[in-house]
């Protein structure tokens, strides 16, 4: 049976990768030309929008990857509609893309099932975006219900690695520049490429050996903070949960 710590690590790129793919997926952008949204103005009013309505300070210090003047520009920008009318339409996207990419899967509902539970009994200290997601109803159905879960478990990863990472002693850009990454919404990127996705203005630094070993170190430790969030798994479903999330597997 696989331990808390390896069942953290097995999973993180499946969850990065289903529990985010919606936020740059068709049914989103459908979405943002229906309402009059920019893309950035959808993403940061529905996914900060559990916040509530509040100055773009307070959302920028939860969005802590991307710089603040661009927190700032889309989150005003998004003004138009009300927050809890853009957590509904971010919601909504997740669970179409949800059915579209994993609606041929019977394994969603055990997904669910087991992603449920630690959601449920996992702390939200440190992971505000978490929370508020934590509350947001979820739909009925097996693969949107599957989709929903991921991206809550993803914001509580997110928000327990920005600590880590601001433990570290690594500024956003840095770390950024810095990473590996890898099971983000956009597959493999290089440091560069995600700073720019993100806004970040160029030139970047190169990052020293030391940002990259903090960096690297950062990691580790959202590791081992999200190992007791699986430790609620009982004997077998972390195997389970880890197969299961390879989907192309799921029976």
């Amino acid at each position: 049976m696989a331990d808390p710590r390896t069942t953290a690590i097995q999973v993180k790129a499946p969850i990065g990768q289903y529990g985010g793919g919606f936020m740059l997926s068709r049914e989103a952008k459908a979405l943002c030309e229906e309402h009059g949204l920019g893309p950035r103005e959808l993403y940061f009013r529905g996914r900060c929008g559990v916040l509530g309505e509040c100055d773009a300070d307070v959302v920028h210090s939860v969005a802590v990857f991307f710089p603040y003047e661009h927190v700032k520009e889309s989150w005003d920008g998004g003004r138009k509609l009300p927050v809890d009318k853009a957590v509904e339409l971010y919601a909504r996207a997740c669970h179409e893309w949800g059915r579209r990419k994993l609606g041929g899967h019977d394994g969603c509902a055990r997904v669910a099932e087991l992603l449920e539970t630690v959601v449920e009994r996992a702390s939200s200290v440190g992971a505000p975006l978490f929370a508020g997601w934590r509350a947001v109803p979820l739909p009925d159905d097996a693969p949107a219900r599957a989709a929903q879960l991921m991206h809550v478990v993803r914001e509580l990863r997110g928000g327990l690695h920005a600590n880590a990472v601001i433990a570290a002693g690594l500024e956003p850009l840095e770390a950024t520049l810095a990473a590996d990454h890898d099971g983000t919404p956009f597959g493999h990127a290089s440091g560069e490429m995600i700073a720019k996705f993100f806004r970040w203005p160029e030139p970047y630094a190169k990052p020293s050996p030391e940002a990259v070993r903090r960096r690297a170190e950062a990691e580790a430790v959202t590791d081992e903070l999200m190992a007791p969030i699986f430790a609620v798994l009982g004997d077998g479903e972390s195997d389970e949960l880890i197969e299961l999330l390879r989907f192309g597997h799921a029976h």
